[in-house]
């Protein structure tokens, strides 16, 4: 659960400093009701584990241009989703979180399929952030199933979640299958 806790603290930073670009009014929108699903979830998790979450100074660094930072929102979301997937498995009482996160990463696949069908630049810049991002998933991964208790089945774990979130990629068009 500590596990759970530091994701769902860093998506709830993520989002507020997503907030803070200029961003299409819809997203706006939708950030701030994620921001409020995010901060539920956290609540969740701080009471299972009894203690809070750490709270930054600063709000992480996120991309100033929407096709990027969609990009990189997507991908966490992605990430989130495959982890809440999980959660769900081991907590059916929390399956509220994973129809929060499924409905997350609906959001932003049809955000990046509107930038992927418009301007030609901003779908390349989506796709470049892509690349860019799925070569920083493995590492941010392996932090994330860094725990005794999944000795294991932490090669299981990773196999699958860059699996699923390989075939997301592929399926919007932002990257070729890794397989």
């Amino acid at each position: 659960m500590e596990r759970f806790l530091k994701a769902e603290a860093m998506a709830l930073w993520a989002v507020r400093s997503a907030q803070l670009q200029k961003l299409p009014p819809n997203v706006q929108l939708f950030l701030r009701k994620h921001e409020e699903d995010e901060q539920d979830h956290l609540k969740q998790f701080e009471s299972m584990v009894g203690h809070q979450s750490r709270e930054r100074e600063r709000l992480p660094v996120v991309p100033r241009q929407w096709p990027v930072l969609a990009v990189q929102l997507y991908g966490y979301e992605s990430l989130g989703l495959e982890f809440a997937k999980l959660l769900a498995t081991m907590r059916p009482d929390l399956v509220s979180i994973l129809a929060d996160e499924e409905s997350h990463v609906g959001f932003f696949e049809r955000e990046i399929q509107k930038i992927l069908l418009g301007d030609t630049s901003a779908a390349e810049q989506a796709k470049i952030a892509a690349r860019a991002w799925w070569r920083k998933l493995p590492r941010t991964l392996d932090r994330y199933l860094n725990d005794k208790s999944l000795d294991p089945y932490r090669l299981d774990i990773r196999n699958a979640i860059l699996a699923a979130i390989d075939l997301r990629f592929a399926n919007l068009e932002l990257l070729a299958v890794h397989q």
